[in-house]
């Protein structure tokens, strides 16, 4: 399994990927305002980039439940001078999480080379033609309804059923722009339009998804979910994220990790391989 992302491969037949968050926002819901200026952004990038992440994922609108949207020039404001610095300081995939093809487009000019939409490209009809005339790499994810209205009761007759045909119903309108397949990435969306019943069932069955047949992304760090399933507020809930993770990689669910806590992700899925792939006799 390999990820086309522009000009960089990444190989997933070699383990597990940690993305980085690089939340550029005053109100996200667990670092807002932390890196919403551009040296500090930039700062965090790279110390994201040596603690071992392979992909940074650049986020210029707070989608949080309830997060009212931002306008386009707002967006690329807060974006681009992070995307341009990083753009000439890192070796690693540098991925837009937006679901606004100006945006998109902006900084795919200036050196991007993925696109995270966390609509699966049905919030604006135009990133169609950003896929039509760029070359990168494309992250679809799963949601119900608008990260404004997403939480308000959420109902499906068949969970993963209807996030798996959701997926294949978008990624198969990428491809008929002239994408390829092993440039997307697909992402259930845990909490976005989803139950506390919703997400432990996604976790829990996802055989249908890998039947895509392209990686995964999972993007469960510190979130609601792991709060009512351990009542710790979104800073205590590293330990919730990382048992996710070792479930999941474990389990073959997922193979792109998105995550705030780096250092602590790339070591457990590390540990993990490292016991996985030892044969008995190596002393």
């Amino acid at each position: 399994m390999i990820w086309k992302a522009g000009n960089k491969t990444l190989d997933l037949s070699t383990g597990p990927k940690v993305m980085g968050i690089l939340n550029v926002t005053p109100d996200s819901f667990s670092d807002g305002g932390k890196f919403n200026s551009v040296q500090v952004a930039i700062d965090h990038a790279l110390r994201m980039e040596d603690q071992g992440a392979a992909i940074i994922d650049i986020g210029g609108e707070s989608t949080r439940p309830g997060a009212e949207s931002v306008d386009c020039e707002e967006e690329i404001r807060r974006v681009v001078p992070v995307v341009k610095a990083l753009a000439e300081r890192t070796s690693v995939i540098l991925s837009i999480d937006t679901t606004k093809s100006e945006v998109a487009e902006a900084c795919l000019n200036l050196g991007a080379h993925a696109i995270n939409d966390i609509s699966g490209l049905t919030f604006d009809p135009k990133m169609m033609n950003v896929a039509r005339n760029k070359t990168c790499g494309w992250m679809l994810m799963h949601i119900q309804g608008t990260p404004k209205t997403m939480q308000k009761s959420p109902t499906y007759t068949a969970v993963a059923k209807e996030v798996t045909e959701f997926l294949m119903v978008r990624m198969q309108s990428l491809l008929n722009t002239g994408v390829q397949e092993d440039q997307i990435v697909l992402d259930p969306g845990i909490g976005f339009g989803k139950t506390q019943e919703h997400n432990m069932e996604l976790l829990a069955n996802w055989k249908p998804l890998r039947l895509l047949g392209r990686p995964i992304c999972l993007g469960v760090s510190r979130k609601k979910f792991l709060g009512t399933l351990l009542g710790r507020s979104p800073e205590e809930r590293l330990a919730g994220t990382l048992g996710v993770l070792a479930y999941s990689y474990l389990e073959g669910s997922a193979d792109i990790f998105r995550v705030h806590d780096v250092l602590q992700a790339r070591d457990l899925l590390e540990t993990v391989l490292a016991l996985k792939s030892w044969k008995p006799g190596h002393c």
